[in-house]
């Protein structure tokens, strides 16, 4: 009795409103010292880039996690943890915003910064992506490429939006996936998506500033402002770096 008094209590505490959420990206939210990817839906990562209505480069990535900042706002957030994400440094979540009915993973999908992501959505979110899309709101106004090619760099994959055309598909493409990616303020960490990453499981291997992989790492295929969110994105440290760099 005494053992499951305790468990209830864990995840009643678990599930308690807390102010001062912290934005990582469009898809993920730090909550009382838990950082957690939002469930079923998949958010342009920090320095991905889109094409706007006027056919311009967007940096959609920065602005749907500013968007998700404005969607918080001060008001208080609690998270359901549905456990650790494959790669260990994230927790998975359903997550809401005090004083609203709908989960903040619904509602990003909603407004059009986020995609109903598949097998994990398990469908709860494809009527919000298709209203997003029918009213060209969010990433939709635009022309850009699914955040799951654009971490593993498919590009020949399908682009999704309003203003995608195929006779500039090419010059659409090079903006898409630029061969040299601009570095978000703040996001010195570099990425390289290398075949032999695969071997533990990767897709890719980071490099740390002070590192002797760093100056000589002058093609990044990705940035990242942090370690945990290299490692999220499927990237181990580069061998190089594990005696140095912080």
């Amino acid at each position: 009795m005494r053992s499951l008094i305790l468990i209830l209590a864990v995840l009643w505490a678990g599930q308690s409103w807390a102010a001062g959420a912290v934005v990582k990206d469009g898809g993920t939210v730090q909550v009382a010292g838990v950082t957690y990817r939002l469930d079923g839906i998949d958010a342009p990562e920090l320095d991905q880039m889109c094409i706007d209505e006027h056919a311009d480069a967007w940096a959609c990535g920065v602005e749907a996690r500013d968007q998700l900042v404005k969607l918080i706002g001060n008001r208080a957030v609690r998270c359901e943890d549905l456990g650790l994400a494959p790669y260990k440094s994230r927790h998975i979540g359903i997550c809401t915003v005090e004083g609203e009915k709908a989960t903040l993973n619904q509602l990003v999908v909603r407004q059009g910064f986020a995609l109903n992501f598949e097998p994990y959505a398990r469908g709860r979110f494809k009527d919000d992506e298709s209203g997003a899309r029918d009213k060209k709101v969010g990433l939709w106004k635009g022309c850009f490429a699914s955040p799951y090619e654009f971490r593993r760099g498919r590009k020949d994959g399908t682009l999704l939006g309003d203003s995608c055309r195929t006779d500039k598909d090419q010059q659409i493409r090079a903006v898409l996936f630029p061969e040299h990616p601009v570095m978000p303020p703040g996001c010195n960490i570099k990425g390289k998506l290398a075949v032999r990453a695969r071997v533990t499981g990767n897709v890719g291997v980071y490099h740390l500033q002070g590192c002797r992989s760093y100056p000589g790492t002058t093609e990044p295929d990705r940035w990242f402002c942090t370690e945990e969110d290299a490692q999220a994105a499927g990237f181990r440290k580069a061998y190089n770096c594990q005696a140095k760099g912080k």
